[in-house]
């Protein structure tokens, strides 16, 4: 009703499919993954740091170990 639309394939044994944009699926899929690495570690999942730039250099260096 709100005119949001798929990005996710349905599954292959419903009997009507709908379209959806794989390469959109692809980059959805690699923003959940790394989500889910960050979460792993303890200092971000709890937000031990209460201070916003502190949060965010936090993340920063996190983000930064998944890349190199």
């Amino acid at each position: 009703a709100a005119g949001a639309r798929p990005i996710i394939p349905q599954r292959t044994c419903m009997p009507r499919q709908r379209a959806f944009d794989p390469i959109k699926y692809k980059l959805r899929n690699q923003i959940e993954r790394t989500i889910g690495k960050l979460k792993q570690l303890r200092r971000i999942a709890t937000r031990y740091d209460r201070i916003p730039q502190n949060y965010l250099a936090s993340l920063c260096l996190a983000a930064l170990s998944f890349w190199c």
